[in-house]
């Protein structure tokens, strides 16, 4: 569904990727890991085309879509889910969610994607009139991930979904990725909380100082002696 050749990612003259590769097959939660500076969310920005790559080819369904307007890549089926939720606080709730559909034309099937953002997430039916900024974290992250799943995409970037939020709901997170990768979605997610992400994900990839240094099932990273070292402290 989705691989990456070669790419290299620039701001200005400082090199962020360097010649990364990485492949998510439809179905697969692929989980991303690397501290504070790897690069990962910088990965996710080229992929949505909020940035340009230098060099490299990023292909989705068999097209070549590095160099799309970001417009275009959610159109193609890619929704990008930002770090730090990224909402709007002083719009309510079901505006904040109807935004994820704003470019569509299908009132009925915005309707029932809808419906299937409240049945994924309960509390945001009984606050949907309620200011999103007035929210809990846990409940701003379910806004910003139900706004991406009202563009109906065929795959998810989620850029450090569980970032500050309480050991239950991280939980939480990790349930809903796995509910939504479930009804069809595949799921690229960036994680620092690589014990929560390797758990639940196919493969992952782990990447340091914009290069991937370790890929493979896993079950595999999380019993690599590397990782266990590095990223989930034993």
């Amino acid at each position: 569904m989705l691989v990456l050749k070669d790419i290299q990612t620039h701001y200005g003259r400082l090199e962020v990727l360097r010649k990364i590769s990485l492949e998510g097959k439809e179905g697969e939660i692929v989980a991303v890991l690397g501290a504070n500076g790897a690069g990962k969310t910088t990965l996710l920005k080229t992929i949505s085309g909020l940035i340009k790559p230098t060099s490299g080819q990023i292909e989705f369904l068999g097209r070549r879509i590095d160099g799309l307007a970001p417009k275009n890549v959610v159109e193609l089926g890619i929704c990008h889910v930002p770090e730090g939720r990224g909402m709007f606080p002083y719009m309510t709730v079901l505006d904040n969610l109807e935004l994820g559909a704003v470019r569509r034309r299908d009132k009925a099937g915005i309707k029932k994607d809808l419906e299937q953002v409240y049945e994924l997430f309960p509390p945001l039916r009984t606050r949907a009139k309620q200011l999103a900024g007035s929210l809990s974290g846990g409940e701003q992250q379910m806004v910003t991930i139900g706004r991406g799943l009202m563009s109906r995409p065929k795959l998810c970037l989620l850029d450090e979904p569980s970032l500050g939020l309480a050991p239950i709901m991280v939980k939480e997170v990790s349930i809903i990725i796995k509910s939504i990768n479930e009804q069809g979605v595949t799921v690229l997610l960036v994680e620092q909380n690589a014990k929560m992400a390797l758990a639940i994900a196919h493969k992952g990839y782990v990447l340091e100082t914009g290069r991937v240094v370790l890929d493979g099932p896993s079950g595999d990273l999380l019993r690599n002696q590397e990782v266990k070292k590095a990223y989930l402290g034993m």
